[in-house]
């Protein structure tokens, strides 16, 4: 490896994939290991417990190539058992309060932790370094510790917030949990103070043993198992023998020029090309970066986007997408044709109220020989249980089925959520230009939207795609960040939109970036998180 670059929302995971690059490893061990080292570094952002998906471009054979490992309902999951606990629809569509909060924390509220095998078998396929081997930095985290940095401490003392729980209660409710986040004296660990995780240095230590199987059906499962029994989880032996990663190739698009490659449902990647087709039909340059003209007209496609996720895109194992359909350039040259008549898409809600927790992470890895790794993983907002003695959370990922049934998102035993997460690539002339994803929930994909039109329609750098002011609109309210233009903002107040603006220069989503022009790369952390772009 002569050179390659990574992006990622926490310098340690970079520094950790730099190094397995150095090592003479590939993009796919670089990936794995830093990612690894996100699970500690960032616990309740993701972890092995968790779901996602990660894309993978391989230049000396022009393919494309996806691993998909969204968490699934346990087996015991019924379409009417939270049907009668209905509190509220969160604001942006993408996921419910419940009563008692049995979706969100403690032991009710998890799929089936999928993401340590998609680790193992993204490097099977692709790496060139052993599971062991790519574990080795992320034990060390766990062992001499980490250094808290201020978006972690910043997660813990997120409020509670229209009848979501406040986050310190993922890391004090759960004894196990409060054991790791606590120090001795009860306090929490403030920003730079050093956090070690032995227990969860000991289970890595036993997967780089015994192999990845034996958090399936081995030691670690049984350990599992006997957790969940004691404590009401639905997660069984079954579930966990039962786990399944769906490899694929992903969704492929054009845009102004550029072939688009994507994830494929339950992930998000439908939903990017749908707004990428509906706004080529327009000329965004000529409107002005962020002008009023250019927000209205982009947040028109995202709030049809919208509502197409939410009533017609779902697991595709359960749900009939009419991705021909929603894929196709007419379809979107007639929603074009909307949005030009000055028609305002509405976007329903059921007792709307209370925002999606944003809590996830990103890598981008990329090298100059154009091959790619990019990978979105998460806990959801993560379910605050940690079982005793393994020292990982799991994720809370029935947080966002849909509790009355019939719908595209309601619960099914075996069903994945359809999710945001959408690792994207765009090539040029067959080259990977671009390739970029973000943590963020519903954002996701706006952000994502956002930092492809800003790097293609306004010629910016990876780190000035991401670093752009941006807005979204995932309900019938265009929400701002603090650098918009106010005057634009009284723009599309003018034109009878209705707009919140926030207090902060840079809100979720945490895009990441690598552009590759000319022979060149630039990367870009978005300036909201923690995290750096570099290269070795």
């Amino acid at each position: 490896m002569t050179h390659g670059m990574i992006s990622a929302p926490q310098p340690e995971t970079v520094d950790a994939g730099l190094e397995m690059l150095r090592g003479g490893g590939n993009v796919m061990d670089a990936a794995i290991a830093a990612a690894l080292v996100q699970t500690v570094v960032d616990p309740q952002m993701c972890g092995i417990a968790g779901f996602g998906s990660m894309q993978i471009y391989t230049a000396a054979t022009n393919s494309h190539y996806s691993i998909d490992f969204h968490g699934r309902a346990p087996r015991s999951t019924t379409p009417e058992m939270w049907q009668d606990l209905i509190v509220r629809e969160c604001d942006d569509g993408f996921g419910f309060v419940l009563k008692g909060q049995v979706n969100e924390t403690g032991y009710t509220s998890m799929t089936t932790p999928m993401t340590i095998k998609a680790f193992a078998e993204g490097l099977e396929k692709f790496g060139t370094r052993s599971l062991a081997e790519a574990l080795q930095p992320a034990i060390q985290y766990c062992e001499e510790g980490f250094p808290v940095r201020p978006r972690v401490h910043g997660f813990w003392h997120q409020p509670a917030q229209s009848g979501r729980i406040a986050r310190m209660r993922t890391i004090t409710d759960d004894p196990a949990s409060a054991k790791i986040y606590r120090k001795p004296d009860g306090s929490l660990y403030n920003v730079g103070e050093v956090l070690k995780n032995p227990d969860m240095g000991r289970t890595y230590r036993r997967i780089a043993e015994a192999g990845v199987a034996d958090f399936y059906s081995g030691e670690i499962a049984q350990a599992i198992d006997a957790d969940m029994r004691a404590n009401g989880g639905h997660i069984t032996l079954a579930d966990l023998a039962g786990c399944e990663t769906e490899h694929t190739t992903p969704l492929m698009g054009s845009y102004r020029g550029y072939e688009v490659a994507t994830n494929k449902p339950p992930g998000g990647g439908l939903m990017i090309l749908l707004m990428l087709n509906i706004l080529e039909n327009f000329d965004l340059a000529a409107m002005g970066f962020n002008s009023a003209q250019y927000i209205a007209t982009v947040s028109e496609a995202m709030k049809i986007a919208t509502v197409d996720k939410d009533r017609r895109m779902g697991d595709p194992r359960f749900f009939d997408i009419p991705m021909d359909e929603l894929m196709s350039k007419d379809y979107a040259a007639t929603m074009a044709a909307r949005i030009k008549s000055g028609e305002k898409t509405p976007v329903p809600r059921l007792n709307a109220g209370a925002p999606e927790s944003k809590e996830t992470t990103h890598i981008c890895v990329a090298d100059d020989q154009g091959n790619v790794v990019n990978m979105t993983h998460s806990l959801g907002s993560s379910s605050g249980v940690v079982s005793e003695g393994l020292g990982f959370m799991y994720n809370n990922c029935m947080m966002v089925f849909d509790p009355r049934p019939g719908n595209a998102g309601s619960l099914a035993a075996g069903k994945a959520r359809f999710t945001a997460l959408c690792p994207t690539l765009l090539l040029k002339d067959g080259k990977p230009f671009l390739t970029l994803g973000a943590p963020g929930g519903t954002t996701i994909t706006m952000g994502v939207l956002q930092s492809i039109l800003n790097a293609v329609d306004f010629g910016m750098s990876a780190q000035e795609a991401v670093s752009a002011p941006r807005f979204c609109t995932t309900s019938d309210t265009i929400e701002c960040t603090n650098r918009i233009l106010r005057s634009e903002e009284r723009g599309l107040q003018a034109m009878g939109y209705p707009t919140v603006r926030y207090a902060v220069s840079y809100a979720t989503p945490i895009v990441h970036a690598i552009r590759m022009q000319d022979g060149k790369m630039d990367g870009g952390a978005d300036p909201s998180g923690d995290g750096m772009a570099a290269q070795v």
